[in-house]
């Protein structure tokens, strides 16, 4: 009974979203220099998604830069990652001092929001953290707010039915986090954590399993594989619409997996983590959540589990978004 209740809510919550567009399957390979020209498209990216898998510390490695401007509280910087859109080639992130410093310790977070966020989202969870000693460099992900072209009304380009974009603009969100960190340690924070929401949460993990200064990750609604969550979610069902008949679940995992959590779960020792999912989520289904735990599990990990009450969408929701703050706050707080 109270699933069924939840599960409508999150249907009818989720259809106040009226502007979403099916796009046609792309395999993407322009978007993937390194691709062998001479294969077929599939083969292409699926030998090239291979070859990363040998070598992730390579395909997450970022240069260092000194091209950052703070202007009031709005950071903006160079993304190591150029794609055709100028917009988006220019990192917008707005930082949040901590307004009590207790003990001395200098603690900061990066926060990456969920997919389609707007540029308000998050904020007053960033703000939340600085009352609580702990400063938030808010991140807008690739393609959203100020870095969306013209041609956009929605974030589409950093999760579509394009295969090799998709990989690509993930990426590009992982360097970008990388960045912001960079830029906290020149700040002088000591101890620097991340917290993602969603889609946020997928570019986290990818960022805490390749960047050591990472002390603590919050993940907030959590999945093992990239490729289920679009495949089966209640949010991508347009994305799926645009993937149906030109490629099958377990290809596009096997070509997702780059961008996916499951096969980086081991390289989060050390880092303190907590995992977040929602009871009743059609948008990360349960059962992919579960298995991201047991991953960890696996592992030898021991990370906090948190299980929410509620659904994707109605987190946002209050009480469910108290909660879903109080849990991500308090944790960081220990952690950090």
């Amino acid at each position: 009974m109270l699933t069924r209740l939840f599960h409508n809510w999150e249907r009818r919550l989720a259809a106040r979203t009226v502007d979403r567009v099916v796009r046609p399957f792309e395999w993407g390979v322009d978007w993937v220099p390194e691709a062998d020209r001479a294969l077929p498209p599939g083969e292409a990216l699926r030998a090239w998604a291979a070859a990363v898998m040998t070598d992730s510390d390579r395909f997450y490695a970022v240069p260092r830069t000194g091209e950052f401007r703070l202007d009031g509280r709005h950071l903006t910087f160079p993304s190591a990652f150029e794609t055709p859109h100028e917009e988006n080639n220019t990192v917008h992130a707005r930082y949040f001092p901590a307004e009590d410093v207790s003990g001395g310790r200098r603690r900061a977070v990066v926060v990456l929001p969920q997919w389609n966020a707007g540029p308000g989202d998050h904020v007053a969870l960033a703000r939340l953290l600085a009352r609580f000693g702990i400063s938030a460099l808010r991140l807008s992900l690739p393609y959203h707010d100020a870095r969306m072209p013209p041609e956009l009304h929605r974030a589409d380009y950093i999760v579509s039915a394009n295969v090799g974009r998709t990989a690509q603009v993930c990426r590009q969100a992982v360097l970008d986090a990388r960045r912001a960190v960079d830029w906290l340690e020149s700040q002088g924070y000591e101890r620097i954590g991340i917290l993602g929401t969603s889609l946020g949460s997928c570019l986290a993990l990818l960022t805490a399993a390749h960047e050591k200064r990472l002390v603590a990750a919050a993940l907030n609604h959590v999945s093992v594989y990239f490729a289920d969550v679009v495949w089966e979610g209640l949010s991508t069902a347009h994305v799926r619409a645009g993937l149906d008949g030109a490629i099958d679940l377990e290809r596009l995992r096997a070509l997702w997996m780059p961008i996916s959590p499951a096969p980086f779960v081991g390289r989060m020792r050390g880092t303190r983590t907590l995992l977040v999912y929602a009871r009743y989520d059609l948008s990360f289904p349960v059962r992919l959540s579960r298995q991201l735990v047991g991953e960890f599990h696996r592992a030898g990990l021991d990370p906090q589990v948190a299980v929410l009450p509620c659904g994707h969408y109605s987190t946002g929701v209050a009480p469910f978004s108290w909660l879903d703050g109080y849990t991500l706050i308090r944790f960081l707080r220990r952690a950090l």
